[in-house]
């Protein structure tokens, strides 16, 4: 089996089930579980993903229909799927019935916001112990399933049956759902991009495990990934890599880290005594998404690397920046932010986002995460917060691999949105698929000797 994005859960799904004559399977760009990294992450529902792909299953449902039965029609008004209060706070009951005839199952994700039976039943996470089979599993740095990508390797190679655990290898490439080429969103990554080819890499993986041609699948280390900033090709022993050094890179700021023009920075030396950071988050004025790990829309919502100085110059986004590289400094494997937070309100939004910064000031993203603060602790139950109350979050910003060549500095965008990739948290506390009202929320961020947040970053190596 071959192929990517929901072709590849199909063959996750096969290989859990062990038939008999599989005998490996290509999943390219793909997620490891339907609620956190597919339909929703860190708690928050992953909004642009979710209603742009549901409204072209709901059109293809529709076309069908028609063609078999007009009378079926009948009563459906337009489609609704943009018209949830997910979007703009209006009622949504006059768009159920064509819903719950084209596309019931998007109703049953609003339903089931936290990791219950419904979710776990077909997670695949839940059942690397079941999969038996070699795989080439393919992910991409500004895809949209790179978490899920990167887990299903790493998990299978862990907890797969012996042939599985032998037999696995990775790839990872730039862009994924987010584009193919030297060229993804406004960064050109040398002819060296240009050497993926789907069907190619696809052949040659099969020619190697069924003919047994010794070719780069025999010869190879067993993960082979595309190291961006100097945009080349590299072969490792696993992932996520064991040379990798785990080092905090600390908050740091006067008290007023709001937007580019704030004091924020970054480094590895533990704060003491320092002020926190204050913003307030407006659901009625969110932090606009610029590019990223997006699909399926690119004329709408474009994806991939994009310069983030808009979103950067806006008081609600706190900006850390850690001082000039003297050297190239390569950054490669999960990353994550842990932060001390609280909130006005009982439930808010905490974004992260990594980003390099060129000599010209141009800002790259280059990955991203989320938390919905109800579900800090678990995303199987939702507690909410007492207003007030410092709370220790994690962030999970997924992986990259990028080196921060000599000149150029890192940086980390903190806030409370990132719409419309993610829906607006309306910080009541209420359902988000119903509530009607929303409060703005004052968010404080905490950096000193007792709330020391940091991001935890994996430096491979200076030269």
């Amino acid at each position: 089996m071959f192929g990517g994005s929901y072709v590849g859960a199909t063959q996750m799904l096969a290989a859990i089930a062990r038939p008999p004559h599989l005998a490996g399977i290509c999943p390219v760009v793909t997620a490891s579980n339907y609620h956190d990294g597919w339909t929703y992450q860190g708690g928050a529902f992953a909004q642009w993903f979710d209603e742009n792909w549901t409204s072209g299953l709901a059109l293809d449902t529709l076309n069908r229909t028609a063609q078999h039965n007009t009378n079926a029609l009948l009563g459906m008004g337009k489609l609704p799927l943009t018209s949830y209060s997910l979007f703009n706070f209006s009622d949504s009951s006059s768009g159920l019935y064509s819903t719950h005839a084209l596309a019931p199952y998007f109703l049953d994700w609003l339903a089931h916001p936290n990791y219950d039976e419904y979710w776990k039943r077909w997670s695949i996470e839940e059942h690397y112990a079941d999969i038996n089979v070699p795989a080439l599993t393919v992910a991409a740095w500004y895809d949209i399933f790179q978490g899920g990508s990167l887990r299903n390797y790493s998990g299978i190679r862990a907890r797969g049956g012996e042939a599985a655990r032998s037999g696995q290898r990775l790839l990872v490439i730039i862009g994924g759902h987010a584009g193919d080429g030297r060229k993804i969103g406004e960064v050109d990554f040398g002819p060296a991009a240009e050497q993926w080819d789907e069907d190619e890499v696809t052949l040659r993986w099969y020619e190697y495990l069924l003919k047994g041609v010794q070719n780069d699948f025999a010869k190879e280390k067993p993960v082979k990934i595309f190291v961006m900033g100097r945009n080349e090709w590299r072969e490792e022993d696993d992932w996520p890599l064991a040379r990798a050094r785990s080092t905090r890179y600390f908050l740091h700021s006067d008290g007023g880290a709001n937007s580019l023009r704030g004091n924020g920075s970054l480094s590895a030396t533990a704060p003491h005594a320092e002020p926190p950071d204050h913003y307030v988050y407006d659901p009625s004025n969110p932090v606009q998404t610029i590019g990223g790990p997006l699909c399926c829309d690119s004329a709408h919502m474009a994806p991939g690397p994009r310069d983030q100085r808009p979103a950067e110059a806006r008081e609600d986004v706190l900006v850390y920046t850690t001082p000039v590289f003297s050297q190239d400094t390569e950054i490669t494997g999960p990353i994550s932010l842990e932060l001390f937070a609280k909130s006005s309100a009982v439930d808010t939004d905490f974004t992260a986002k990594l980003v390099d910064i060129a000599p010209d000031g141009f800002a790259q993203n280059l990955t991203e995460g989320i938390i919905r603060a109800r579900y800090r602790d678990s995303q199987e139950k939702s507690v909410l917060m007492n207003p007030g109350q410092i709370y220790k979050f994690t962030i999970d910003l997924w992986s990259t691999s990028n080196v921060f060549l000599k000149g150029h500095r890192l940086r980390l965008e903190v806030s409370s949105s990132n719409f419309p990739r993610f829906d607006r948290n309306l910080n009541t506390g209420e359902d988000q698929g119903t509530a009607s009202r929303y409060v703005p929320a004052t968010n404080t961020i905490y950096h000193d000797s007792e709330h020391s947040s940091a991001l935890l970053l994996p430096i491979v190596g200076s030269s």
